[in-house]
């Protein structure tokens, strides 16, 4: 019996059949068989995986059994960045923000409006970043109060710089102490402008002796970067020393915080 030579066999939505070559079809109506469905093909995301796939589990690994001292500085950042941006690369945006802000930590503690307006973060993200720097801070605060400054004046010295650094308006912070030079309170009197912050020495006296306190040092930033103290640093330095020893408290210190950790201390420096 002659029969006819089958044409292509097309796609159907309901069966999902693959097409299939003419003498395949063929072989399969003799047979009274169905015709055979070629294999399905690989989707798109398993024919082509972007460069970076599973750099994201390499990194955590490499971080879970090494630890950080394993991983650069960017790299940790990464791994902050992917709690808060999925299926992303993320490496060149690690690297172009320690780029503009010039350390880990001064990206934590980057302004928000910064953050939002240079590189369109989400205020997720903005949240993921600096909430790493407030739990840096408070750690920080928390190893030096209620310690003698004596033995702790380093890391009081740390704590102020990671504060005030990179605060892009002066600041000017006051720190309390006890008979026994113990520090029971850290307090920020005032916030200026770029290159100057109103303080006024009563002030400081009137809070001393609210606080019980007997001693104070004083601490301020310049946003400018260079710590150097400016003459009117130094004449409200003298007028805060003469109110606060005419009422029995003493000014220990005055500190002016820098940036990349450099400061300078009054005292040090035969400045009172």
């Amino acid at each position: 019996m002659a029969v006819k030579r089958a044409g292509k066999a097309r796609l159907d939505d309901a069966g999902g059949r693959a097409p299939v070559a003419d003498d395949d079809l063929l072989a399969a109506m003799l047979a009274g068989k169905p015709a055979p469905a070629k294999p399905a093909a690989p989707e798109p995301e398993e024919a082509e995986k972007p460069h970076y796939h599973g750099h994201r589990d390499r990194l955590r690994q490499r971080f879970l059994s090494a630890g950080a001292d394993a991983l650069q500085d960017y790299e940790l950042l990464e791994l902050l960045l992917f709690q808060a941006i999925p299926r992303k690369d993320i490496k060149p945006l690690a690297k172009e923000l320690m780029a503009v802000f010039g350390s880990l930590w001064a990206v934590t503690q980057a302004p928000a409006e910064s953050l939002r307006n240079r590189f369109n973060f989400s205020d997720t993200t903005i949240a993921h970043i600096r909430i790493v720097g407030a739990i840096g801070l408070r750690m920080a605060r928390q190893q030096v109060m209620g310690q003698p400054i004596l033995s702790s004046w380093q890391k009081l010295l740390d704590y102020c710089a990671g504060a005030m650094a990179h605060e892009p308006v002066e600041q000017f912070r006051l720190l309390f102490l006890d008979r026994k030079n113990t520090l029971i309170a850290d307090e920020v009197q005032q916030r200026g402008t770029v290159d100057h912050t109103p303080v006024y020495p009563r002030e400081v006296v009137r809070r001393a002796l609210e606080l019980g306190a007997s001693a104070v040092i004083l601490v301020h930033n310049h946003p400018s970067g260079d710590p150097t103290p400016s003459r009117a640093d130094v004449d409200m330095t003298k007028q805060i020393v003469t109110a606060a020893t005419a009422l029995g408290v003493v000014i220990h210190d005055h500190v002016i915080i820098g940036k990349g950790g450099n400061y300078v201390s009054f005292k040090s420096a035969g400045l009172m």
